[in-house]
């Protein structure tokens, strides 16, 4: 099934309620045609407001632009906007087959039964939903719903499909198995996608790029791994993953180091005004104390598989966390050896790097 490829771009776009409240401050972003993009950020940051800028569902403020490819959508209503929504449960029809899901939208339109029969089929096999069509949504699995869902936001034709998070409801383990399916089923769709998340495993599994959003407004737009290795503000540092902050004091300042343990790691130049730095936990190398090296004790391992998770004391910085790989033997009570390389030190504050 070809669906268009639409790119949307979103021009000084911003919200202010009655009440004054800001939803959203002026905001810019285009996402490319095909190309999946995930808002990210916490609860109250703006990225369901901006979705439903897009999606016609909230009236913006003035001097505001949406356009869909050269058409500015800005003013219209969502029912002539062509955009696909998938919700959090999903909102199937409990009552319809999930053939007659699917069609719905098809035949609200007055679209003629042998064309919606085609189309339908045609999901059924790109969603890998054969055998399954007679079934209604309360026999179905979490990932067959999904799947449900995503046929009958496409069946339109849409040009833009926005999810807004379309895995909130599920349990720990079935939210990674669906996340990774939902991934794979947006590139064979092709289409346009926004993806509203707050839970930044599901974004970077998912999205090609993600815009993370703090208080109205975006901060860092990127794919997963330069937000993660290079972060341009420290609440993308602080918000993609765990992090450790480590103090600085006017000496540690003046001569241009961080303490770690008792000893001195050279702060890069253009971190030296920062009065603390961030550093990963997988960041931080461990191993037998030696010469050149801090000293830390641990206080707990946990053991996760693929990694060992360890907090270590630290004398001027309290309790650091550390990843080892899954077979070191740290445990509590040792004493180990931390040492870290400068380039992996991050910004804490939003001073000039």
């Amino acid at each position: 099934m070809e669906l268009e490829r639409t790119r949307v771009s979103v021009e000084n776009c911003a919200k202010t309620y009655p009440d004054g409240t800001r939803g959203l401050l002026p905001t810019s972003i285009t996402v490319e045609p095909g190309e999946v993009l995930a808002l990210l950020g916490p609860s109250g940051c703006g990225k369901t407001t901006l979705l439903r800028l897009i999606a016609g569902l909230e009236t913006p403020d003035a001097g505001s632009r949406v356009a869909f490819g050269e058409q500015d959508v800005t003013q219209r209503p969502i029912e002539t906007r062509g955009v696909g929504m998938v919700f959090q449960h999903y909102a199937l029809f409990p009552q319809m087959t999930v053939e007659a899901n699917i069609a719905y939208g098809l035949r609200i339109r007055g679209t003629p039964a042998d064309e919606v029969k085609r189309v339908v089929g045609e999901l059924v096999d790109l969603v890998r939903l054969q055998g399954l069509e007679k079934k209604r949504p309360a026999e179905l699995s979490g990932g067959q719903r999904q799947r449900v869902a995503l046929a009958r936001a496409v069946a339109v034709r849409p040009r833009v499909l926005l999810l807004d998070e379309p895995l909130t409801a599920l349990d720990a383990k079935l939210k990674e198995s669906l996340r990774d399916e939902l991934a794979e089923l947006l590139r064979r769709l092709g289409i346009t996608a926004i993806h509203v998340t707050h839970d930044q495993q599901e974004a970077l599994a998912i999205a090609d790029r993600l815009a993370v959003m703090r208080q109205g407004r975006i901060v860092q737009v990127g794919n997963g791994e330069d937000l993660y290795r290079d972060p341009r503000h420290p609440f993308v540092a602080e918000f993609l993953g765990r992090i450790n902050r480590l103090a600085r004091d006017e000496d540690a300042k003046a001569r241009g180091v961080v303490r770690l343990g008792g000893a001195d790691i050279a702060c890069p130049q253009a971190l030296r005004g920062q009065d603390a730095l961030l550093v990963r936990p997988e960041d931080i190398e461990l191993g037998a104390p030696q010469a050149g090296w801090g000293q830390g004790r641990v206080q707990q391992r946990v053991f996760l598989g693929d990694r060992v998770h360890l907090r270590i004391a630290v004398d001027g910085q309290g309790t650091l966390l550390v990843d080892a790989p899954r077979d070191a033997t740290h445990r509590a009570g040792d004493v180990v050896g931390l040492s870290l390389r400068p380039e992996r030190l991050l910004a804490s504050s939003e001073e000039p790097r």
